[in-house]
């Protein structure tokens, strides 16, 4: 017992065996009491956790069905349906019926929405056959905020899942009760909810109707799901929160709970197999002893073998290593002794140090190579003369805008302008002074328009304004800016007074055009028709 390796070795064997022993005789003769807390404190933070997860999925859904019910398509379609004023266009149901299918479409937990007017006749609805409406008597003072109706959720065997159904009041501009919005929710939306919660646990979390009928579960099919006794179902109920033991939804005696989320009409039962958590407690103490035995084992092969003279140098490299994993390079070990540690030691550095070098040199040429790419891409689609888009950029963005304007029928108007007599001037003041004009025209594009809109060369001196979401009819107007900036400062160049103007062509996107080209063809048509005209006009087509 002399020797660091036998004191080593008995302390390391007293140290695993004496509390091991000990706390595995306690768990012996508590584990009744130990399994139980365990189980019920499980099983308590499953319901609660899932109620609170059904609560705000309520919420969610909630929020959503009134964003519909305040939406100006739904209101001024039940205003003007119930004061109908002469001249004013009106929304008529097909056109509610259409915004109800694409707000559906939208919103994948909805399964159908219903508009009614006050006294509770359907108008429009997403479904072919809607459900019927019920209106409340009343409505609360505040219905903006409190006014929600929150039908008991059923178990729909045509569409093969769960549903809940919401009912919102729809209110005017003066918050008057105009009618209401009913939504059918699938409550099948839940379902991943209630999985993540019981990920990692072999219990199983139940939804139940307020009659006690199975809705959805975690660890098995709705129909697979027996219903509980009405015995225990009223034991589930008036003892909300505390376990009992029961038969299951699955015809097997359970440990179970049930927890009531406060706003949504179920019940929400968290339930583990009676057998298999006691299986579970008795592998978990075989396993006990068997690791009990092989970390005996193993703690006294290393107490035998490794002293403190091996133990703290590689403790040293150790960390070493984790910093170097963390990004640290600046690391550089002592070396304090000979023999194997010491040469690993070395060795270490050594390779610390390339690792470092590499390090530097690979992030100088990723820098270089950063900067060499972005200077390259902005050449790619950039004009070398004015600093505008080129050719090639300008047909990616109107690509982009006609895809765009495709989804959402936002409009984009083409500007396309040609100086007046290009030609001549270059001919009479030379290319120089050409290029001059061309660099003092795109510098006028670039301030009059918004940041959002682009401006390239086409080609030669031809020019191309995309106005991104703009009529036509509102693009006339920085046409004509533009080409009035264009006309009052001259440029001077050589010391001669240049004047010059363009001629302008305006189109906006269309529904039957088949893609970019044709609204860029229209713009180049209505340009050539102010040349036409006289030149130093805007002309839209």
């Amino acid at each position: 017992m002399q020797s660091i390796k036998n004191k080593l070795l008995a302390f390391a064997i007293l140290a695993t065996l004496v509390p091991s022993i000990g706390l595995g005789l306690l768990s012996f003769w508590r584990y009744q009491s130990l399994i139980s807390d365990n189980v019920a404190l499980e099983l308590r933070t499953l319901a609660e956790h899932a109620g609170s997860e059904l609560a705000l999925w309520l919420r969610e859904r909630v929020t959503e069905v009134r964003a519909v019910a305040t939406s100006n398509a739904i209101v001024d379609g039940l205003s003007r349906r119930a004061t109908p004023r002469a001249g004013t266009a009106r929304i008529g149901p097909r056109e509610l019926e259409l915004y109800l299918r694409a707000v559906q479409k939208r919103l994948d937990t909805l399964l159908e929405l219903t508009v009614a007017d006050a006294t509770g006749q359907i108008v429009a609805s997403s479904a072919a056959t809607p459900a019927p409406i019920r209106l409340p008597a009343t409505w609360s003072s505040a219905a903006v905020t409190e006014g929600v109706v929150v039908d008991p959720p059923r178990w729909d065997p045509a569409r093969a899942t769960a549903t809940l159904t919401v009912l919102v009041p729809i209110l005017s501009m003066r918050n008057e009760l105009l009618g209401a919005l009913s939504a059918v929710l699938d409550l099948g939306g839940v379902r991943p909810r209630l999985e993540h919660i019981a990920e990692g646990s072999p219990a199983a979390l139940i939804l139940l109707a307020p009659d006690g009928v199975p809705l959805l579960g975690t660890r098995a099919a709705t129909g697979e799901l027996a219903p509980l006794d009405p015995q225990v179902l009223d034991r589930l109920r008036a003892g909300a929160g505390v376990p009992m033991t029961f038969a299951g939804h699955r015809q097997r005696e359970v440990i179970g709970l049930a927890e009531r989320p406060g706003p949504l009409p179920v019940m929400v039962v968290a339930e583990r197999d009676r057998a298999e958590v006691y299986a579970a407690w008795l592998a978990s103490l075989r396993l006990f002893l068997g690791l009990v035995a092989g970390l005996t084992l193993l703690v006294g092969l290393v107490a035998w073998w490794m002293g403190h003279s091996i133990v703290r140098p590689l403790d040293r490299l150790i960390g070493a290593a984790d910093r170097i994993a963390s990004g640290d390079l600046a690391v550089q070990l002592k070396v304090a002794s000979g023999g194997e540690i010491g040469h690993l030691t070395r060795v270490f550095n050594k390779m610390v140090d390339r690792l470092r070098r590499s390090h530097d040199e690979v992030g100088a040429a990723s820098r270089v190579l950063q900067e060499k790419n972005r200077l390259l891409e902005a050449l790619s689609v950039t004009d070398s003369l004015t600093g505008l888009f080129n050719r090639k950029k300008l047909d990616d963005i109107l690509a982009d805008q006609f895809a765009r304007f495709r989804r959402s029928q936002r409009p984009f108007t083409i500007l396309m302008l040609d100086i007046d007599n290009f030609k001549l001037l270059n001919d009479t003041y030379g290319h120089l002074t050409g290029d001059a004009v061309l660099a003092r025209l795109a510098a006028i594009l670039k301030r009059s328009v918004r940041t959002v809109d682009y401006v390239a060369r086409y080609g030669g001196e031809e020019f191309v304004v995309v106005l991104v979401e703009t009529s036509a009819a509102a693009a006339l107007p920085i046409a004509e800016r533009i080409r009035a900036q264009v006309e009052m400062p001259p440029v001077d160049a050589t010391r001669e007074v240049i004047a010059f103007t363009v001629s302008l062509g305006i189109t906006d996107s269309r529904i039957e055009d088949s893609g970019p080209d044709d609204a860029l063809a229209r713009a180049d048509r209505a340009m050539y028709e102010a040349k036409h005209a006289g030149r130093n006009i805007v002309r839209s087509t």
